[in-house]
């Protein structure tokens, strides 16, 4: 039997084959635009041959010290320039980039440190009263290196050199290489860890030059857009857009503080064509004092994700000039990995009813393979009747290698050959996935269930409300009750409860409504996400 002709001395070479990495990105973004502006923070400003050549050096003082493949580099530090040159410089050094969570407690910070073997650390002053804690509570023993940013007043610097002073140790002309296997690690994040010790999500240098692709062909972003730094870049590395803005050469506008006034502030005076944020970060802007909002000279693009917004929200948006891009993902798939794909048809609808189209997850980014709602147990996919429950499920090359040391977990992760998120969400007939609640969060009323974010999203209807979460309450007649927890708008009387629950009796079935509301601020993670298990601890404490 005659073999296959195209495979026949056709085989994989330098001049046809190579790795996928973002780090080619930042490298062509400086050969084609040396002098475009790269980065903006404060009076700092650097152009992309100045940026690719900081983070060479980066990677050659890392080299000096002895490490490559394999070894940790872990950060903490806000949405600043040394923070994005980590994620080039450590992986041309060929080590895995470890950003932390700046909200994290010291023991927290410890664990991860050790977890992840940690041979270096990077300090931004601001945080290293609780990485000298962490430090003196965890194993390893990694280089401390400061990072002193002038737009930063206080705080101790713990490690044995300056940031500054570490690159001018390294070489300009260092010859680094992209991985000979884009398989290889380029980064470690890790979850939140609600539920015990985070896990460690581990990315490779593949998903992540494909993920950071995604990001522009969903956004349309043209060459040299401006990108406003609003989402943690410590959050799924900022949902791989600090690899993205090098694709179209681009400039990273840094914000060491995320607030309404420096934000609308940032829009105007450098033109920002794009920002990322969790709904927690609209809803701080349409709520904003009106002497902070002020009118944008340009459309802006804003990607948010995490729970849907509130259509109260994105109706406000729209009319203070944001162009909001619902998009949806985890961090075991690279930040966004789903898009509401936005139909010209829809525009011509209602805004409430816009609003609601819009809050829908959507479909996969052009670079995942397969998204599907699916039973859990028999993998069978759900009915597309948007009413069918089932758990959303990821596959493709934008997911995630796996949890680091934790084979347990990986292997019930990708039970099936799909990837388990844990939402639940239903598939409506044009292939659109809506979610309905995280697994854990579903309330079980009588035998029915009741999707804590519908009833959240009445809550978001009344003039009154500033935010809400729902979670359910143990009960002896029906199981489980919605309790409500809800947090006011500034300068608003509190209203009575029953007041509450008859707004959501007049828009919701009665046995969906809330039993019991708490007015009070709710906890929440970094990312803006609420923290619904301590909710859950309070409400059946009532």
């Amino acid at each position: 039997m005659a073999g296959n002709i195209y495979e026949d001395n056709l085989d994989k070479n330098p001049a046809n084959y190579q790795s996928l990495s973002p780090l080619s990105f930042l490298q062509r973004a400086a050969q084609v635009f040396p002098n475009h502006e790269s980065v903006i923070h404060g009076q700092r400003t650097y152009t992309y041959a100045q940026t690719y050549t900081r983070c060479i050096k980066l990677a050659s003082s890392l080299t000096k010290r002895g490490l490559g493949i394999g070894d940790t580099v872990a950060i903490i530090a806000p949405n600043i320039p040394e923070m994005l040159e980590a994620h080039y410089g450590v992986p041309m050094a060929g080590a895995v980039l470890n950003t932390i969570n700046t909200r994290l407690d010291a023991a927290t910070i410890a664990f991860i440190l050790d977890h992840a073997e940690a041979k270096a650390v990077l300090v931004d002053r601001e945080f290293s009263s609780v990485m000298a804690q962490a430090l003196k509570l965890c194993e390893v023993k990694p280089i401390v290196i400061d990072i002193d940013d002038s737009e930063y007043i206080g705080g101790e610097l713990i490690g044995e050199i300056d940031y500054e002073a570490f690159i001018a140790q390294g070489d300009t002309d260092f010859d680094w290489q992209l991985p000979c296997d884009e398989w290889q690690t380029i980064s470690l994040n890790y979850t939140s860890g609600t539920t015990g010790d985070p896990k460690g999500v581990v990315y490779h240098h593949r998903g992540a030059y494909l993920l950071a692709m995604g990001n522009i062909i969903t956004a349309a972003m043209p060459q040299h857009s401006r990108y406003l730094w609003t989402l943690p870049m410590f959050h799924c590395n900022g949902w791989c857009f600090t690899w993205s803005i090098s694709i179209v050469a681009g400039t990273h506008i840094c914000l060491r503080r995320v607030n309404a006034a420096e934000i609308f502030s940032a829009c105007i005076t450098h033109g920002v064509t794009h920002m990322c944020g969790a709904p927690i970060v609209m809803n701080m802007m349409v709520n904003a004092d009106k002497s902070e909002i002020k009118p944008l000279n340009n459309k802006t693009t804003f990607f948010t994700a995490a729970a849907p917004p509130p259509a109260a929200t994105l109706q406000a948006m729209e009319a203070a000039g944001f162009d909001v891009i619902h998009v949806y993902g985890l961090t075991e798939t690279y930040g966004p990995a789903a898009i509401n794909a936005w139909h010209g048809q829809w525009d011509d609808l209602a805004p409430k009813e816009r609003a609601a189209v819009k809050a829908r997850q959507g479909v996969s980014y052009p670079v995942l393979q397969g998204l599907s709602v699916r039973d859990p147990e028999t993998m069978a996919e759900v009915a597309r009747n948007g009413e069918v429950i089932g758990e959303v499920m990821f596959q493709g090359n934008v997911v995630m290698k796996g949890y680091l040391k934790n084979p347990s977990a990986t292997e019930a992760s990708f039970k099936g050959g799909w990837f388990h998120s844990g939402d639940l969400g239903v598939w409506h007939e044009d292939g659109y996935i809506e979610l309905k609640d995280r697994s854990k969060d579903i309330i079980i009323s009588g035998g029915e269930n009741i999707s804590s974010i519908e009833v959240e999203n009445t809550l978001y209807m009344h003039p009154d409300v500033l935010e809400a979460a729902v979670v359910a309450k143990l009960d002896d007649k029906w199981g489980e009750t919605p309790c409500a927890f809800v947090t006011i708008k500034p300068g608003v009387p509190t209203p009575m409860g029953k007041e509450i629950i008859d707004f959501c009796r007049d828009n919701l079935a009665h046995f969906k409504c809330p039993k019991i509301v708490v007015f009070t601020d709710l906890p929440k993670t970094s990312t803006g996400k609420v923290q619904k298990f301590k909710l859950r601890e309070l409400a059946n404490n009532l």
